[in-house]
């Protein structure tokens, strides 16, 4: 059975003196690449609209999530509130941009993860976390105390600092970013960053450099590695190719991708321009064509059919 590596990071106080670092840092907070430097100690509110405590929105086993990750049992996700990045089309936008949820200190954040533990879940899937790291970091040294032992899935907007994710170097066992835009420009527009592929190319680098490529057990079940997302948006707008490239050529070509095809207009997205449909049958085959073109073979898609196979002859 995998023993995830915070585990030993706990038995030697390594994680008690990173979840406290991080804490600390919420004084002038600089978690995420904004460096809103606000107070949020003091329950001052920066771009995500998350003070001192996370808030939570729901918890639970879902099994929507990549292969991977849901296997038999679920995912047991926890979806955080706010967000430090402002996609227009965000389809979960009244837990992102508008905060909905409720608050949670650390020992209500450690009870929901022993409970998704209980629940029979194959891993802690974080979604949205990089604004509350310093909370998940507080929590986690309290479900350790409390016998939590699932692996840790990062299920992040990609819009990481390497400061932060030096801080959870061992401590989290599978990245999941997204991969949105290779191109600057559609990053403001549709996110409201100005460098979101410099920071994105950044981070995927370095969640690599910790985990390595996706390692699954003789049941399909992820448990270390990186699994990376992009979204197939309407007219290339997410620059497919390069983004696929970048991960064959400077990542690996073992890296396993999920080339998403569930783009539709919300939110916000009927203000931005050409973001008013769906993405066409042929614009979709294109996405996955240059992945596998650039060499990546490891597509969710094709995973899915293999095990939907082999649960068949299971039967």
């Amino acid at each position: 059975m995998y023993e995830p590596s915070y585990l030993e990071l706990f038995a030697s106080g390594e994680l008690k003196e990173r979840a406290e670092r991080a804490v600390e840092s919420l004084r002038e907070c600089r978690i995420c690449p904004r460096h809103c430097a606000v107070d949020r100690k003091e329950d001052g509110i920066g771009f995500c609209r998350i003070g001192r405590e996370a808030r939570v929105s729901s918890y639970g086993p879902h099994f929507g999530e990549e292969g991977p990750l849901v296997g038999r049992s679920g995912s047991g996700t926890i979806f955080f509130s706010g967000c430090n990045l402002g996609c227009r089309f965000c389809q979960n936008w009244d837990i992102s941009q508008m905060a909905s949820g409720s608050e949670r200190n650390a020992e209500e954040l450690a009870d929901i993860m022993m409970r998704i533990q209980g629940m029979g879940c194959h891993n802690i899937n974080l979604v949205s976390p990089t604004h509350v790291v310093p909370q998940f970091l507080e929590a986690l040294e309290i479900a350790c105390m409390m016998g939590l032992e699932l692996p840790i899935v990062y299920n992040t907007g990609g819009y990481d600092s390497i400061e932060t994710l030096r801080l959870l170097d061992g401590v989290v066992d599978i990245y999941m970013p997204d991969m949105k835009y290779s191109d600057p420009a559609v990053g403001k527009r549709l996110s409201l960053v100005d460098d979101y592929p410099k920071i994105n190319f950044e981070a995927v680098r370095e969640m690599h450099r910790q985990v390595g490529d996706l390692v699954m057990d003789e049941d399909g079940v992820a448990y270390r590695g990186l699994l990376v997302r992009h979204l197939v948006l309407p007219g290339d707008l997410a620059g497919t190719g390069e983004v696929v490239r970048f991960l064959a050529e400077e990542i690996s070509k073992d890296t396993y991708v999920n080339i998403m095809e569930q783009y539709r207009p919300e939110y916000r997205a009927m203000e931005c321009e050409g973001m008013g449909r769906m993405p066409t049958g042929k614009e979709l085959r294109n996405a996955e064509k240059m992945a596998l073109d650039a060499g990546l073979s490891r597509l969710d898609k094709y995973y899915r059919q293999t095990w939907s196979i082999k649960r068949f002859l299971i039967r």
